[in-house]
């Protein structure tokens, strides 16, 4: 094992994620932060044009990580990398785009040893092959943006927030979409939270006109005004589970055949999260509703606030990431 891990993160311009600024940080808060507070490495940023030359790396630096696999937002050239022989390993996004953006010829050229990302194992080989190697990490959550929430009773408790991406409803669009854009739709992917946004007591907050930021620029702070909210997905954990729990809401997680990713990030139906279905989702929400003054509620959203905190932050996922550079090096 090395005392100091010495890591060239690699990146193009156009990986907005990486910016301070992006209406999506958390990636940023994950490299740009968390990485650079781990006494056990030694991070350097490189923005690449379309190649980069590895040989400037050579003797310095023990791993090259990719933030992404995809096209445009890293290097369309890592050269020489076979001849520097310094492993790489990436984060890797949605696995069900691997024939769209050609990951299985970017694997290949850039020689790509490791992938990790917040897509569990289960998800990743149904589209990559198994002989590639991969690490379930949901990185992303930044605990000091999450130190001041509202207290639990001083928050909106007849209404529950829903929040991000939705399909569309109507029969058309669904029609169009599984013809067109089969299994790639918002409706395909967001189903279970798409339903939810038709109940009269959910509150949905989306994107602004230009889609390029949230209506509201403090989503901690904005999340936390409401008692309880909504984190579902039809096929695999998204960040919400971990931003939405963190920030003190009684959390309505999707848990199905199709996706129990809770369970793995360690959440546990009506002890620190609250657990719904595409059956049983308005009864959840119902006896929420209907019994707003039970303490308990304000108890599982603090046990849910305490295990994301504690088990679920980004350090603690960097944490996972340096175990699998040991084993790549």
């Amino acid at each position: 094992m090395v005392d100091k891990i010495r890591i060239a993160v690699i990146y193009r311009k156009e990986m907005k994620f990486l910016s301070s600024t992006f209406r999506d940080n958390t990636l940023y808060y994950f490299f740009k932060h968390a990485l650079k507070r781990n006494k056990r490495l030694d991070v350097e940023f490189f923005i690449a044009e379309n190649k980069f030359d590895t040989k400037i790396l050579r003797n310095n630096f023990d791993i090259i990580l990719l933030p992404d696999n995809t096209f445009p937002f890293i290097p369309y050239e890592l050269s020489d990398i076979k001849e520097t022989n310094i492993p790489v390993i990436s984060r890797t996004g949605d696995p069900h785009y691997i024939k769209k953006y050609n990951k299985l010829q970017i694997h290949e050229s850039h020689k790509i040893k490791y992938y990790f990302g917040p897509i569990t194992e289960n998800y990743f080989y149904k589209f990559y092959p198994k002989k590639i190697k991969f690490k379930f990490i949901m990185a992303g959550l930044e605990p000091e943006l999450y130190n001041s929430v509202k207290p639990f009773n001083d928050r909106i408790s007849d209404k529950i927030l829903s929040t991000g991406n939705i399909g569309n409803i109507k029969i058309k669009s669904r029609i169009a979409n599984a013809i067109i854009n089969p299994k790639k739709s918002s409706w395909y992917f967001y189903k279970l939270r798409t339903l939810c946004n038709q109940l009269p007591y959910v509150d949905y907050s989306g994107m602004s006109k230009d889609q390029d930021s949230y209506v509201h620029q403090d989503y901690p702070s904005y999340v936390s005004g409401y008692q309880g909210a909504i984190a579902a997905s039809t096929y695999y954990a998204v960040i919400k589970y971990l931003e939405l729990t963190a920030a003190g809401c009684l959390t309505f997680m999707e848990v199905s055949e199709k996706n129990h990713d809770a369970e793995i990030l360690g959440f546990e139906d009506y002890k620190n999260a609250i657990f719904i279905n595409e059956k049983n989702y308005k009864e959840k929400f119902e006896e929420f509703l209907s019994n707003r003054d039970d303490q308990e509620w304000g108890k599982i959203a603090h046990a849910g606030r305490t295990h994301t905190l504690k088990n679920l932050n980004n350090d603690k996922m960097v944490e996972s990431l340096i175990k699998l550079i040991e084993e790549v090096i």
